[in-house]
């Protein structure tokens, strides 16, 4: 009488290695085109954006500001935004998210 019974491995279980690295791989591939590769391009287009960047252009910030630049300061990447005539402020170029098209300020 036996209590435990003896365990056999089945035929073909040899094959799972290679189902696994097809699956790593394609998870890769996903991880690159959806994740990477985009966040890859925005990148791009931010550093060409702000490269592009001069004296008299129609900003818009993160913060929802618009101004127009009077003043950038190429050593510590600052930029002086005109809110209005009276109102000048000082912020980090990197928060600069678009550039408006000429007349935009007036036009609001």
């Amino acid at each position: 009488m036996d209590i435990i019974s003896n365990a056999y491995a089945q035929d073909g279980a040899a094959g799972g290695g290679m189902e696994m690295i097809i699956m790593l791989v394609v998870f890769g591939l996903i991880f690159y085109f959806m994740i990477f590769r985009p966040q890859s391009k925005r990148v791009k287009e931010h550093k060409s954006l702000m490269s592009s960047l001069s004296k008299g252009d129609e900003v818009l910030t993160n913060g929802g500001l618009v101004g127009k630049i009077a003043k950038i300061s190429a050593e510590n990447d600052y930029v002086l935004l005109n809110l209005s005539e009276q109102s000048q402020v000082t912020i980090k170029k990197d928060f600069i998210t678009a550039v408006l098209p000429k007349g935009s300020i007036q036009s609001l």
